[in-house]
């Protein structure tokens, strides 16, 4: 299967999916212009089941609720310390925050917290894989592949779910 690119339709917008053969590989924010799409129902059993999954786990996210299932993630376009970075930021729950230092020792890389930053901005799955949660030594926002708007509103829900 080529990789299949979706639609999933909020009250914040439609994100895009992309679907490979091992999984969601990616989660655009809305924007208005976007590459070509497929309707979810031609699309073929396995990956409509993962577009499904994925539409009901944004709306959990989009609402500050924990996510409770995802589709299998296909991360397979980042690094081992990638990967490991985007784990770590799954475990961080939903309504806290965790410093870039603090997530590079979590992953055993201590002094590595720009690259824990580079690993945010790198991360395929934004929403469902939170860089969100992830901010600056001392609470600053730092930066967000989505804009900072998109990540206040994000930890905003998270807190008020909380």
């Amino acid at each position: 299967m080529n990789s299949q690119r979706v639609l999933l339709a909020t009250a914040d917008g439609d994100f895009a999916a992309v679907f490979s053969e091992g999984g969601l590989a990616g989660l655009d924010f809305p924007r208005k212009s976007r590459p070509p799409v497929v309707a979810i129902e031609s699309l073929p059993p396995q990956p409509r089941k993962w577009a499904q999954m994925t539409a009901r786990a944004l709306a959990r996210a989009l609402a500050g609720k924990t996510l409770t299932a995802l589709p299998p993630l296909d991360e397979s376009a980042g690094t081992d310390f990638q990967r490991a970075v985007w784990q770590a930021l799954r475990a961080i729950p939903a309504g806290s925050t965790r410093s870039y230092s603090e997530i590079a020792a979590s992953v055993g890389r201590p002094r590595a917290f720009r690259a824990v930053g580079q690993a945010c901005g790198a991360n395929p799955i934004p929403v469902l894989t939170p860089c969100h949660r992830a901010v600056a030594t001392g609470g600053g926002l730092g930066g967000f592949s989505g804009g900072l708007d998109w990540k206040r509103r994000l930890l905003e829900r998270e807190r008020q779910a909380a």
